[in-house]
C-alpha cells in the first residue's frame, strides 16, 4: 500500500465491496485457497478470533463448563441416529468414502455440528443423577457444504465456533441453561465487543434439526441484512432417546436426560465487528479484542537527525510503561513515512495511536489519536496511563452508540408495503398468523425470512389480521433478509 492508498470503496455506497476490500487490504483472510469456501485465516484474523474465543471460554468456565475435544469425523451410524437431525443436515454434509485407495466399509462425515459425535459418549459417561448436570464445550472448526454464495467470515464451508453441550435432569433445568447461555453471550458480545443483537425464538419450521426450541442471536449489518452470530437450542429428550442417554434418579428410576446446545459463531462475530464498527478508512476494533491496542509512531524529519534520538528514547519509554498492561507496538520502521503508518494502522483498526514529534519533546507532551473519531488529544506525559484508560472507555461507548443505531425496527401497514421496504433491506415487525405457507410466500416474493418472535418481550397483536394472508394474526414476528 502506498501512502496515498487506502480503501477505494465507501461503506455507504457499496457495503459488499467495501467489506471484501477490508478483508483483503487489512490482511484478514486470503480466499485464494484451492477449494471454494475454505479461506485461509491470516494472523490478524486468528489473533482477534482467539481473543473472542478466550472471552467466551472464560465465561463458560465461570459457569462450570469443562473443555473437551472430540474428533472431526463422525461415523454414519452416529449421524443417522436422530432422524430429524440427519434430515436437516443431509444436503450440507461432507462425506469421506475412501482412505487411500481403499473404500471405507462405513462412510464418515466431517462434523457439521457435534451432537451426534458427543452424545454416544454421553450415554457411557452418564449413569446417575450424581453425574448431572454435565456441561462440556469445545472450540473447533465445523464443515458444511454451503450452497449459497460464500462470503469471508459470514458464510463459508469451514468456520470457527464454540459449541457447548449440556445434559440435565429435567426440562426445566435445560430451560435455565438456555437462559444462562444468553447471559454468557451478552456478557461478551454486547459488554466487550459493543455489538447489539436481537434475540429471536425461531419459528417451529425453522428450528435446529432435532431441537424442541431454537433461539437465534441476530445482528443487523449496515446493508440492512441480518447475520446470525449465535444460537442456543433446548433439545429436550430428542437426542437422549435415540442415543440412550439415561440416568438413575434418587429413587432408583431410569430417566432420559434433557439437553441443550449453544453455538456462538466466532468467525461471524468477527465479521460483524468489521461490518458494524468499520468506516471508510478500515476496521475499528473494540479495545478488548484488538491484536494491537496501541501503536506508538515516532515522528522526525528525514533530512535531519535533530531530536531523533530523543524521540526514539521517549517512544521506548512510553512503550515500556504501557506494554505491562496493553498490547503495544512501537512502529520505528524507517522505510515508511508517518503518513503511511497512519493509513496502515487506521486500516487495521488499532484503537489508539500515540504520536511523538519534536514539539512534543520540547513541551513534554504526547499526542493521542482515537481510531473511532480520529480526534487528536494533546496530553502531558504524566497523564498517559489515565488518558489511555479514558480513551478506551470512550471508544467502547462510542462504538456501542453507533452500533445501536443500526437496530432500527419498522412496522408495516400491509404486505405491499413490506415487499416494497424489503427491497432496501432492514428488519420489519409484522402481525403474523404463524403459518409456514405465509413464511414461504414472503421468501418466494422477497427473499426475506421470518426470523421469529422477540425473546423476553411479550408483544400483542393490534390489527389482529395477518399482514400476509389477512387471516387471524396470533403473534408479532420479525422479517428480514439474511446472509
Amino acid at each position: 500500500m502506498s501512502e496515498e492508498l487506502g480503501l477505494t470503496i465507501k461503506k455507504n455506497e457499496d457495503f459488499g465491496k467495501w467489506y471484501l476490500e477490508i478483508i483483503q487490504k487489512a490482511e484478514i483472510m486470503d480466499i485464494r485457497y484451492g477449494v471454494k469456501g475454505f479461506p485461509v485465516y491470516m494472523p490478524t484474523a486468528m489473533t482477534v478470533i482467539k481473543q473472542i474465543e478466550n472471552m467466551l471460554e472464560k465465561e463458560l468456565e465461570k459457569t462450570d463448563h469443562k473443555p473437551v475435544s472430540f474428533p472431526v469425523v463422525i461415523p454414519e451410524k452416529y449421524m443417522t441416529k436422530e432422524e430429524k437431525h440427519i434430515k436437516g443436515f443431509c444436503d450440507e454434509v461432507f462425506w469421506v468414502t475412501h482412505a487411500g485407495k481403499k473404500k471405507l466399509k462405513e462412510r464418515i462425515c466431517l462434523r457439521p455440528t457435534s451432537e451426534t459425535a458427543m452424545y454416544p459418549l454421553y450415554s457411557l459417561w452418564i449413569r446417575s443423577h450424581l453425574h448431572l448436570p454435565m456441561k462440556l464445550y469445545q472450540t473447533v472448526s465445523v464443515y458444511r457444504y454451503e450452497s449459497k454464495m460464500t462470503k469471508p467470515l459470514m458464510r463459508g464451508r469451514e468456520f470457527r465456533w464454540i459449541e457447548a453441550h449440556t445434559a440435565h435432569k429435567t426440562y426445566k433445568d435445560a430451560e435455565k441453561q438456555v437462559k444462562e447461555d444468553m447471559t454468557i453471550f451478552e456478557n461478551v458480545v454486547v459488554d466487550k465487543l459493543a455489538l447489539p443483537f436481537m434475540l429471536f425464538k425461531r419459528p417451529d419450521w425453522d428450528r435446529f434439526a432435532g431441537a424442541d426450541v431454537s433461539y437465534a442471536y441476530d445482528c443487523i449489518l449496515p446493508d440492512g441484512k441480518i447475520l446470525q452470530i449465535g444460537t442456543t437450542h433446548n433439545l429436550g429428550e430428542n437426542f437422549a432417546k435415540p442415543f440412550s442417554i439415561e440416568y438413575m434418579d434418587q429413587n432408583g428410576k431410569k430417566k432420559y436426560v434433557n439437553q441443550t446446545s449453544f453455538g456462538p459463531g466466532i468467525a461471524r462475530i468477527f465479521g460483524a465487528i468489521i461490518s458494524v464498527h468499520g468506516d471508510n478508512k478500515g476496521m475499528i476494533l473494540p479495545p478488548e479484542v484488538a491484536p494491537t491496542q496501541i501503536v506508538i509512531v515516532p515522528i522526525y524529519a528525514k533530512k535531519t537527525k535533530e531530536f531523533k534520538t530523543d524521540i526514539l528514547k521517549k517512544a521506548a519509554e512510553v512503550y515500556g510503561k504501557l506494554s505491562k498492561n496493553y498490547r503495544v507496538y512501537l512502529d520505528d520502521r524507517e522505510r515508511f513515512t508517518p503518513g503511511y503508518k497512519f493509513h496502515d494502522w487506521e486500516l487495521k483498526g488499532v484503537p489508539l495511536r500515540i504520536e511523538i514529534g519534536p514539539n512534543d519533546i520540547k513541551n513534554k507532551n504526547l499526542v493521542l489519536v482515537r481510531r473511532d473519531t480520529l480526534e487528536k488529544i494533546i496530553i502531558k506525559e504524566g497523564e498517559l496511563e489515565t488518558k489511555v484508560v479514558e480513551a478506551f472507555s470512550d471508544t467502547f461507548y462510542e462504538l456501542q452508540k453507533r452500533a445501536q443505531k443500526l437496530l432500527t425496527i419498522e412496522d408495516v401497514k400491509n404486505y405491499s408495503e413490506l415487499k416494497k421496504k424489503l427491497k432496501n433491506g432492514g428488519i420489519y415487525r409484522i402481525e403474523f398468523c404463524g403459518n409456514e405457507k405465509c413464511a414461504d410466500k414472503i421468501k418466494e416474493d422477497t427473499g426475506a425470512e421470518i426470523r421469529g418472535t422477540l425473546f423476553g418481550k411479550e408483544e400483542k397483536v393490534k390489527k389482529k389480521k395477518c399482514d400476509i394472508c389477512g387471516k387471524k394474526a396470533s403473534i408479532i414476528s420479525y422479517v428480514g433478509k439474511a446472509y
